[in-house]
């Protein structure tokens, strides 16, 4: 993981991956967070210790969501969820990071927010490796072989 300008030795996403890396650039890395009630759930999360969108410069803050943006089109290519839903919230963890959670009607939660009033009971479901390996490419594919990586702009 790059580590640049600023690290905080008691923030968990400065001190450990955020789980599986997907993929990463200079800027920023796309995790798979391991949660069995929502298989195919990423994290974009700037690679330095931010607490805000707005303390970044113009250029990163544009690379920053145009990660997000693929990261939600592969999830969407490859899980199929009825929904899509982003945040961005930092209150437990103020570094900043994207969550991109694909939603499906029989979810726990659904309708309501993942971090909301559970709805139903839900089977564990884990993300197979054919998934996890599909969700590296699409997000690759849309990375890597479309917009430059992040050089500092």
């Amino acid at each position: 993981m790059t580590r640049t300008m600023s690290f905080h030795k008691n923030c968990e996403l400065c001190t450990t991956a955020g789980g599986e890396i997907l993929w990463q650039d200079a800027l920023c890395r796309v995790v798979h967070v391991e949660n069995q009630d929502y298989p195919g759930f990423c994290r974009v999360i700037l690679n330095r210790h931010v607490k805000e969108m707005s303390d970044l410069r113009p250029a990163e803050r544009d690379h920053l969501m145009l990660v997000v943006f693929a990261v939600e089109e592969a999830v969407r290519e490859v899980m199929r969820p009825d929904k899509i839903n982003l945040a961005s919230l930092g209150n437990m963890t103020p570094h900043v990071h994207w969550h991109v959670i694909p939603r499906f009607k029989r979810d726990r939660h659904f309708p309501n927010s993942v971090w909301g009033e559970t709805k139903r009971e839900s089977l564990p479901q884990a993300l197979d490796q054919g998934s996890t390996t599909a969700l590296k490419k699409a997000i690759s594919v849309r990375l890597d072989q479309g917009e430059p990586v992040f050089m500092g702009m």
